[in-house]
């Protein structure tokens, strides 16, 4: 059995002014950097050691691995964000509710099975072909939602709403099957 923490990146500005991220970079709010400090905290806490660590290569996911752990780590191009194109730095109030999965491809961005495949495919092959049985991802709310759907069946834990900055899926994985345990989330008040 491995244990595998996915972890969203801390608050950043194009998050506070609600702005469509992607593939574009955005540094981390004050908010955001104490959020990556009690994601920290928690795994101090916990007594969580990491055997392994990786990164997208967006410079907001490594800030807020920085502030978790000052272990060395790998950046993969592969667990990126959605590369909404042309959209990117746009407010996400344009977006059409609900849109369809090919939405972002007439503005130079990914389809979405295209998205779902490159950022499962990267979790898996980390896992896989790691020695480590604990293992630390720090990634994006879009990479982790589609994580989260392709195994929801294998878990009772349900998302209440969007994946928050900073939040932490907890799972495990064992026989090919990934079982999210937990979902801590941060809350600065």
């Amino acid at each position: 059995m491995k244990k595998v923490y996915l972890v969203r990146h801390g608050e950043t500005l194009f998050n506070y002014y609600k702005k469509m991220q992607g593939f574009s970079d955005s540094p981390l709010t004050k908010d955001g950097i104490q959020q990556a400090g009690l994601a920290k905290q928690y795994f101090e806490e916990q007594n969580i050691l990491f055997d392994a660590v990786y990164a997208s290569t967006s410079e907001r996911t490594h800030q807020t691995l920085e502030i978790i752990t000052d272990q060395p780590y790998t950046r993969l191009k592969g667990i990126k964000e959605w590369n909404f194109g042309s959209l990117e730095g746009e407010s996400v109030l344009i977006l059409p509710t609900p849109f369809e999965k090919d939405f972002f491809v007439q503005f130079g961005g990914e389809h979405r099975e295209d998205f779902s495949k490159r950022v499962l495919d990267t979790i898996h092959d980390i896992v896989e072909t790691s020695s480590a049985s604990s293992i630390l991802i720090v990634v994006h709310g879009g990479v982790i939602f589609e994580f989260y759907q392709e195994w929801l069946n294998h878990s009772e834990i349900r998302l209440k709403d969007n994946v928050k900055n900073c939040s932490i899926f907890d799972y495990t994985y064992s026989d090919n099957v990934y079982t999210l345990e937990n979902i801590i989330e941060h809350d600065l008040d």
